[in-house]
């Protein structure tokens, strides 16, 4: 099955006509994507790559049928452009965006639960690579090439580590069922303990590879949460072992409190039974020792 997307899956695409969307949309459709359409408001009634252009998402959805779509807006209009995708029906929004303010981010998940849950639309990212479902569908920027189909279920902060970890797990000749990249952003749409749920449920998925990073407490969180409701075995890298604590590094954030250090969350994920990698160039070879132990 995989979780979010799958070949059924129909897409459209916000900011369609421009250049990034453009560019990934063609990447998109080459990988075998079934995108639908995009919009661009102003543009309806237009085609574009042979795809119908519409004004509003709305629009997009009653005419095509989408129930996913990936976000190409600027950061001052991408907050509503979700918003917008949330009251269409889009059931799965993946946003690429950069730089959406954090209070942006605050109102848009406070708008989404005006829906009940099982309506809800999951939004990953911002500031993400964006989903794979290898071998079925790509709603992201991501090199699809490096993915192997197959029974791994992988979740992410950092999309080059993510990036990392599928090419190694390729070179093993291990495959995945849907990789995750949930951006590197204080708030973001979606948390790793949202995907962990998905992937319990997933029969593809056998195991689960979390890749986290310095700062912000989910990687604590989805410890506590898997230790109490993951069947399956999980196995986590967090990068950020050497970061001073104070001192921002990038999109990774700060570490300002108690759990948030890298050594920090090692310790509260290998208490919670998480299988630890304990650097990136060993990813691929922990999840493929965690399968032996699994088939074995």
């Amino acid at each position: 099955m995989a979780i979010l997307i799958t070949k059924e899956s129909k897409i459209i695409i916000q900011g369609f006509t421009g250049k990034i969307g453009t560019f990934h949309a063609e990447e998109m459709i080459e990988y075998g994507t079934n995108v639908v359409g995009g919009v661009t408001p102003g543009k309806g009634g237009q085609t574009h790559l042979d795809r119908p252009v519409f004004n509003t998402v709305k629009d997009a959805v009653r005419e095509t049928g989408a129930d996913a779509s990936i976000l190409f807006v600027p950061p001052a209009f991408a907050a509503d452009s979700a918003m917008e995708a949330a009251d269409a029906g889009i059931k799965t929004l993946v946003a690429i965006t950069d730089g959406i303010p954090a209070h942006d981010m605050i109102k848009v998940k406070r708008y989404m639960r005006r829906y009940k849950a099982e309506d809800r639309m999951t939004m990953v990212g911002p500031n993400c690579a964006g989903v794979i479902s290898p071998g079925k569908c790509m709603l992201g920027i991501m090199p699809g090439h490096i993915y192997k189909e197959g029974n791994v279920g992988v979740i992410g902060r950092s999309g080059t580590l993510g990036y990392e970890a599928a090419q190694q797990m390729k070179d093993l000749g291990i495959g995945i069922s849907t990789s995750v990249g949930i951006g590197g952003d204080p708030i973001n749409g979606s948390a790793f303990r949202d995907h962990l749920a998905k992937f319990e449920d997933d029969d593809e998925t056998k195991v689960i590879l979390m890749i986290g990073e310095i700062g912000g407490p989910q990687e604590a969180e989805a410890a506590e949460y898997a230790k109490k409701n993951v069947s399956k075995p999980v196995i986590a890298y967090i990068a950020g072992l050497t970061a001073p604590k104070g001192k921002r590094m990038g999109m990774q954030g700060i570490v300002s409190a108690g759990g948030e250090s890298a050594a920090e969350k090692v310790e509260i994920l290998k208490a919670a039974g998480i299988t630890i990698a304990k650097n990136p160039s060993v990813i691929g070879e922990t999840v493929e020792s965690v399968l032996k132990q699994l088939d074995g």
